[in-house]
């Protein structure tokens, strides 16, 4: 059991990612990201965690986005989606999410997952 841990997950706002473009899966989109998102919070959910989806964009903004999500609550868990850290031409905001994570959230776990589909097991595995 959970005792309601809270876990923020950070990902691309997939609204704004060209799925055309190299290094996103083949037949991916929006609405697909969005729907494997709802299905990770939901199962999150069912198994007591308190969830808060964090997204940012491509750097502009994303490390004050998230800055301000870790300064409002913690959380014990922090995720950073296989779209910012899987992608090399997001490898720049990955290493940023990390430091800011890092940062404000000193004593949050780290989790990664490789699809939505394995989101809970990811958080699982640290807490």
């Amino acid at each position: 059991m959970s005792d309601n841990k809270r876990v923020l997950m950070i990902g691309l706002d997939p609204a704004l990612v060209d799925f055309s473009q190299p290094g996103y899966p083949p037949g991916m989109s929006t609405e697909k990201v969005l729907a494997g998102l709802k299905s990770s919070e939901d199962e999150l959910t069912s198994l007591g965690y308190s969830v808060q989806m964090c997204f940012t964009d491509f750097g502009e903004t994303a490390d004050m986005v998230v800055r301000r999500q870790l300064e409002r609550r913690t959380f014990e868990c922090v995720l950073i989606g296989a779209g910012v850290r899987t992608n090399p031409s997001n490898f720049a905001l990955f290493e940023k999410l990390v430091n800011v994570v890092h940062e404000y959230a000193p004593h949050s776990r780290f989790c990664f997952n490789t699809l939505p589909g394995d989101t809970a097991a990811a958080v699982q595995r640290w807490l």
